[in-house]
């Protein structure tokens, strides 16, 4: 008897979750707003990175994974805002896999979901450089508000349950098998 995994009926939820619920408009338009404001503030504590996004200023980057879009634009400032809707963009880049959990799945692994590039290709090269060498150091925000000991206690809590999730994930994944042996 085939047993069907747990994880089957997320799939199905998921696959069909922008079908059938979509959120209102201003809902959308204030989660895309938040998004920009968390980007610009990781961007503002990598100089190199305001350094990179001056360069490309003016340039429209869309982002799309089935039906959530979000377009932004180079500030002169080095930051990111919203485009215009109107705005074509010079650099589409499309998350090819639609299952969440496939792409939470790769991102536990430490792997970058499959993305499919369209347009500017040096654009295409910052924002993968972005991807690589930007990170939110989250442990320093909460630092901030509950102080060191608190934040690196909770850092590394985080840290070993993200551990043993990668451990749990990987110990599932399907052995691949042996080639011929001479």
């Amino acid at each position: 008897m085939a047993t069907q995994s747990p994880f089957s009926l997320l799939e199905d939820f998921f696959r069909n979750f922008d079908t059938r619920l979509q959120p209102p408009a201003w809902i959308v338009d204030e989660l895309q707003r938040r998004i920009v404001l968390l980007l610009n503030h990781v961007l503002m504590q990598e100089k190199e990175a305001m350094s990179r996004l001056t360069r490309q200023k003016g340039r429209v980057i869309l982002f799309h994974w089935r039906s959530i879009t979000l377009k932004l634009v180079a500030t002169p400032a080095g930051l990111l805002d919203r485009a215009e809707s109107s705005s074509v963009p010079d650099l589409t880049l499309s998350l090819t896999d639609t299952s969440p959990l496939a792409i939470a799945n790769s991102l536990l692994r430490g792997d970058k979901p499959a993305v499919r590039i369209e347009g500017d290709v040096q654009l295409a090269a910052e924002v993968n450089w972005l991807a690589d060498h930007v990170r939110w150091d989250l442990e320093e925000d909460l630092a901030r508000i509950v102080g060191d000991a608190p934040a690196h206690a909770l850092g590394e809590a985080t840290r070993r349950s993200l551990q043993a999730l990668r451990e749990f994930i990987g110990s599932r994944q399907p052995a691949t098998p042996a080639g011929p042996s001479a």
